[in-house]
C-alpha cells in the first residue's frame, strides 16, 4: 500500500490518502468539507478539476464523465491517487457547464 498527499488549491487542506482509498472516503475520515451526494460517480457533485497528478477511476467512464474528462477531472467518490495531487474542488467537467448553462437559459424562456 503506497500513500500520496493529496492537496486541494485555495485552501489549506491537504490529506494523506493510499491508493486502495477513494479521495472522497479519507476525506470524510478528516473532517474535510467535501462536496458529495450519490458517492457512485452519478452526481458529478464530488468533481474536482486535477491541477497536478494522477488518479485511477476505471469506472468513471461508465459514470458521468467522457474518457476525456476522466484525464482532467476526478470524481472524488471514485478516484484513487497515483501520485500526489493537487485538485481544485468544484470544478466540473466542460459537459456538465455546458448542461448547466443550457438548463439556466431555457429557464429564462
Amino acid at each position: 500500500m503506497t500513500e500520496y498527499t493529496v492537496e486541494f488549491v485555495g485552501t489549506d487542506e491537504t490529506v494523506t490518502v493510499s491508493d486502495k482509498q477513494t479521495i472522497l472516503s479519507r476525506c470524510i475520515e478528516e473532517g474535510i468539507a467535501q462536496e458529495y451526494s450519490c458517492r457512485v460517480g452519478m452526481c458529478l457533485a464530488c468533481s474536482a478539476e486535477i491541477i497536478e497528478g494522477e488518479v485511477e477511476q476505471t469506472v468513471v467512464a461508465a459514470r458521468g464523465l467522457t474518457e476525456e474528462e476522466a484525464e482532467s477531472y476526478a470524481l472524488t467518490c471514485m478516484a484513487r491517487p497515483l501520485s500526489d495531487l493537487k485538485l481544485d474542488r468544484g470544478k466540473y467537467p466542460p459537459s456538465i457547464e455546458n448542461e448547466a448553462t443550457s438548463d439556466a437559459a431555457s429557464a429564462d424562456d
